[in-house]
């Protein structure tokens, strides 16, 4: 049983990425998806679907990675930030800015998951997922 299946699925992209692998499969969840579906808006992920194959007991998402044209990862450095035990919260005036605005800070929001600059442009705050660059 998994304590923090954020930190995993983000352990398992950053352990892909290393490897330079084309694909890395997440047991799904509804956050989860929502995260990848991010990460593909802001263009460091390639693809998010969620599939189930034959003789599966359950759904994973597969999750294409991006690299850029001499195999360079797209993703440096991806850190949880809010853990379950020590939530990181912060308001839309305490938002980082993740390398100078070139990195991505992602917060869960009473209207989804945001990407920093979504969030601190509409002025809510709420819970700070993960950074990653």
């Amino acid at each position: 049983m998994l304590s923090d299946p954020i930190a995993d699925m983000l352990t398992r992209i950053r352990n892909a990425t290393r490897g330079h692998k084309e694909i890395v499969d997440v047991p799904a969840s509804k956050f989860k998806e929502q995260l990848g579906h991010l990460l593909v808006k802001e263009g460091y992920l390639a693809s998010c679907e969620r599939v189930r194959d034959e003789g599966m007991k359950f759904d994973v998402l597969r999750l294409t990675l991006k690299y850029g044209a001499k195999r360079e990862q797209v993703i440096k450095h991806i850190e949880r930030i809010s853990r379950p035990g020590r939530r990181a919260y912060v308001s839309h005036e305490h938002l980082p800015r993740i390398q100078r605005g070139l990195g991505l800070a992602v917060v869960s929001t009473s209207h989804g998951l945001l990407a920093d600059r979504d969030a601190r442009k509409q002025g809510i705050g709420g819970e700070l997922v993960c950074v990653l660059w």
